[in-house]
């Protein structure tokens, strides 16, 4: 292999680590995550919240493996296109980017559903490393479509989907060190800010879902069977 193509390859798989590190960032969104952290462990020892962190980061970690493992064979047993599923993931993808947009931040909407799980659970109510940490703030479902789009196995080799397992647990460790740190980034940027980085991030996931329906599309019209 002369350097020409040594050079060629690398950059093809600097571009496909970029990429997938991109897709998962913005559906896990570790920024995101933050304020939801602070406000479901107010009033919690240092060593509890830690304890909080590690459970929510390795329970989101074994959500998403198994979309990653078994979600393609899931759809596979349903005898549903991975060309559909694609179209319908990034339909979905694309809807999920809008309530990034237009909606609620994702602390106000996540800790509203905490506050509401409090009053109609009680002391029965899920760990919040589970709810809303683990799902849906860090394996929401927008990471799992987009863990299934990332390891259809007709279009991802072996190496490719390991690559994105890496890169997921990657983001997932950088949302647990952004846990630990929660009280001084969120000094540092504050609600506003990270209402606004939430909003810059739905708008590439909106990218990332228009870019899936359309090569979906387009590679339907050029087969021309699902």
């Amino acid at each position: 292999m002369n350097s020409d193509n040594l050079c060629q390859m690398w950059s093809d798989r600097g571009m496909d680590f970029l990429e997938r590190f991109v897709t998962l960032w913005v559906v896990i969104d570790p920024i995101g995550t933050i304020p939801v952290f602070i406000a479901v462990t107010a009033g919690m020892a240092s060593d509890a919240r830690r304890a909080t962190a590690l459970l929510a980061t390795i329970a989101s970690i074994g959500v998403l493996l198994f979309f990653l493992v078994f979600g393609q064979i899931l759809i596979d047993a349903l005898g549903i296109s991975l060309l559909s599923f694609q179209v319908a993931g990034g339909i979905i993808l694309f809807l999920f980017a809008l309530t990034m947009i237009f909606g609620e931040s994702k602390p106000d909407s996540d800790k509203r559903s905490v506050e509401s799980g409090i009053e109609t659970a009680g002391d029965s109510r899920p760990s919040p490393a589970i709810f809303p940490l683990a799902v849906p703030s860090l394996a929401s479902p927008g990471a799992m479509l987009a863990i299934v789009l990332l390891t259809d196995n007709n279009q991802f080799a072996i190496t490719d989907q390991v690559l994105t397992g890496v890169v997921m647990i990657g983001i997932l460790g950088i949302a647990f060190v952004f846990m630990l740190l929660a009280d001084p980034i969120i000094r540092l940027i504050g609600n506003s800010g990270a209402a606004i980085i939430s909003r810059v991030m739905g708008m590439i996931l909106a990218s990332v879902a228009a870019d899936a329906v359309l090569s979906a599309i387009v590679e339907i019209v050029q087969t021309g069977s699902l």
